[in-house]
């Protein structure tokens, strides 16, 4: 039995977090371990592949992401539903992310893959790779109606307390993905396992191939999450209309729209970031596309509790239960810098062998060691600001998150990776310092707000109500 109180912890909602956050780590977990296999396949054909697979992934980002915040604005709703036991809410703001999937999917389907094969060309690709990938971002890119779907539904899941269900789907997508990654990458050759030799068919695709795997991929997972929802006892939206319902997407604008623009500003910081990163030649691209690739599993704590933070801070706000949303606050956050300790220092001392995996390039691995090692010790730092920024989503605040990370991106990051790359010449090193500039940066504008208590609706609620019988 876990004690209830200790060292000022509301310890006995562990297992409530825990339940929650698990499911989505092991689903972060997965997704990396299938892009780690996905990067260590791209990198066996060279160099030139690793960096046509990776040159391009921040302007699909950019799509995604920007439209997928609109799910953050149906999570807070969906969450504050669910707390408060009202099904039929929560019904009508599955319908609502329905009509959104079909109208921007379909818009941003025929968009993305009309200028795949000018993105290359904007995003300073070396010459002699552009083909390959503009051809690799158009396939990739396709599905985009269901990488939607697996986006959107997945959010409204995990906001009722489902977080099992797109671990599931994800563990299917990426099962998935490997598979046709071994039979589309490499030709037909022969393999001995345990002194038994036999003829492995192969399509030989190379790069092309690895793009049909993750599309296809992709595909299953959309389909498949989809039935999931449409069958949901809470948020199926079976029934209800597919029209617009300002009732609904009026509150959801209101929360995303400064998630929209967070996500627009900060993914195309990212593209212009990786533009700069691609100018300063194929090693550089290669080592950034690999260190990033690193990096994401020692993110995974803090996203699986990034999870747990907006769904229970949600529901703790439809519920209307103060307390619970304060110890909730104060629990995930101490436990994310724990875990992100762990984490950073495992990374700081293991980046040589982590990037080993991906490359045999000498050069790529030294310089993918040391930047790996400089983004470690920031880690914590970063992992708070995960978890606020969870929070802040969870009860419906997204302006402050709007304010500190496209500040930190643009005034940081950006301007501070053209001084250092283009004017000073300090390479991959003086980009990725830039980076963790930006993350120390968003820390310090989140710490603070974060104390005040500003960001917490029920005490913003009571403060109003005290006002309100004064008044009277």
């Amino acid at each position: 039995m876990l004690k209830k109180k200790f060292m000022g912890f509301e310890w006995s909602l562990l297992p409530t977090v825990v339940v929650l956050a698990w499911p989505t780590m092991l689903e972060q977990l997965l997704q990396t371990a299938v892009q780690y296999i996905d990067t260590a396949m791209v990198g066996s054909l060279g160099t030139d592949a690793t960096a046509a697979v990776g040159a391009t992934g921040t302007v699909g980002w950019l799509v995604i992401s920007t439209i997928s915040a609109l799910s953050v604005g149906l999570l807070s709703i969906v969450a504050q539903a669910h707390g408060a036991g009202d099904r039929e809410l929560a019904k009508r703001a599955a319908a609502q992310a329905t009509f959104i999937i079909l109208s921007l999917g379909v818009v941003f389907t025929a968009v993305i893959l009309s200028i795949s094969h000018l993105v290359p060309v904007w995003m300073q690709v070396d010459p002699r790779i552009r083909k390959t990938a503009g051809d690799y971002f158009f396939i990739l890119y396709i599905p985009m109606l269901p990488r939607l779907a697996t986006v959107m539904y997945g959010t409204l899941l995990r906001s009722v307390g489902d977080t099992k269900t797109p671990m599931r789907v994800g563990l299917l997508v990426n099962v998935t993905n490997v598979v046709l990654n071994f039979l589309l990458i490499y030709p037909t050759r022969t393999m001995n396992i345990f002194g038994l030799a036999f003829t492995m068919p192969g399509a030989g695709m190379g790069v092309i191939g690895a793009a049909v795997a993750s599309a296809a991929a992709f595909t299953v997972g959309g389909i498949l999450i989809t039935i999931v929802v449409w069958r949901h006892p809470e948020i199926s939206p079976k029934g209800q209309s597919l029209k617009p319902d300002l009732s609904i997407l009026k509150p959801t604008l209101r929360i995303a729209l400064p998630n929209m623009f967070q996500r627009f500003g900060t993914s195309l910081g990212f593209v212009v970031f990786a533009s700069m990163i691609n100018s300063l030649g194929g090693v550089s691209t290669a080592t950034h596309t690999i260190a990033n690739t690193v990096e994401s599993a020692f993110y995974i704590p803090g996203f699986g509790m990034q999870t747990a933070a907006a769904t229970l801070t949600g529901n703790a706000v439809g519920a209307k239960d103060k307390q619970r949303l304060k110890d909730l606050a104060r629990l995930i956050i101490f436990i994310e810098v724990a875990l992100m300790i762990v984490t950073g220092s495992l990374l700081f001392i293991f980046a040589p062998n982590m990037v080993d995996i991906f490359t045999d390039d000498p050069a790529v691995i030294a310089l993918g060691a040391t930047v790996l090692r400089m983004v470690a010790v920031s880690e914590p730092f970063y992992g708070v600001s995960i978890i606020i920024e969870g929070m802040l989503q969870g009860v419906g605040q997204t302006v402050i998150p709007f304010v500190c990370s496209v500040s930190g991106m643009w005034g940081i990051r950006i301007l501070g990776t053209f001084i250092t790359t283009q004017i000073f010449s300090f390479g991959l090193v003086g980009a990725w310092a830039c980076m963790i500039a930006h993350n120390l940066l968003v820390f310090t504008l989140y710490i603070p707000y974060y104390f005040s208590g500003r960001w917490n609706p029920l005490v913003e609620h009571k403060k109003k109500r005290r006002e309100l019988t004064a008044a009277g």
